[in-house]
């Protein structure tokens, strides 16, 4: 491994370890306690920014240095794989939208039956896969049309972190709904969707 690469893989670690902080729930009580329930609807956005703000100095450097090419898509399956990378930013989206309550702070920080828990809610895509932020994840970055060595060391840690930080997601949210949380493990799959292990709740609501 050469300089670069190892300033790179430190670089991705330590990004990873800022993510993890502000995702923690140590660190939302204190945002809370500091500013309120005015906090909710913005800790997103400032998580959000944080995040873009912290990778563009990585993104420049790797345009800045590039590295060998291993592959390119050729013309026309470039376009698909390009199409690919749209829908499944799209279903993300959606993802975010059949489940808004597990985003909000007083929600996560809740225990359940207390008053600010939310009821668990499986819906829409959440009844086919338990996580589909690390399967739409995944899937954006390993779609990608062409590959560098450098682009590939980071997308080998990017996957890494995108599968610890799943572990990590659900233990919070059995913590945040607790046994109802666990019976729907068993039920779904946490990314590979089967038509054998659907949320029977959502089977329920189509009869």
């Amino acid at each position: 491994m050469d300089y670069f690469s190892l300033y790179v893989a430190l670089y991705l670690v330590g990004f990873a370890a800022l993510h993890s902080l502000l995702a923690s729930l140590p660190a939302k009580k204190m945002a809370r306690r500091h500013f309120g329930s005015m906090v909710d609807p913005w800790y997103p956005v400032f998580f959000s920014s944080i995040a873009v703000i912290t990778i563009l100095p990585l993104v420049a450097l790797l345009i800045l240095s590039p590295s060998p090419v291993l592959y390119v898509v050729p013309t026309p399956w470039i376009w698909l794989f390009f199409l690919a990378q749209l829908l499944i930013g799209l279903a993300t989206l959606r993802a975010f939208l059949d489940a808004p309550h597990r985003f909000l702070i007083r929600a996560q920080l809740a225990k359940p039956q207390s008053p600010d828990a939310f009821a668990l809610g499986i819906k829409g895509i959440y009844c086919w896969i338990r996580d589909p932020f690390l399967l739409s994840g995944l899937l954006l970055i390993w779609l990608t049309p062409f590959m560098t060595e450098n682009l590939l060391l980071v997308y080998l840690i990017a996957t890494i972190y995108l599968f610890l930080g799943s572990l990590h997601w659900e233990s919070r949210l059995l913590v945040q709904f607790g046994k109802d949380y666990a019976a729907y493990q068993y039920e779904v799959s946490r990314m590979i969707p089967h038509r054998n292990k659907r949320w029977k709740g959502c089977l329920r609501t189509k009869k």
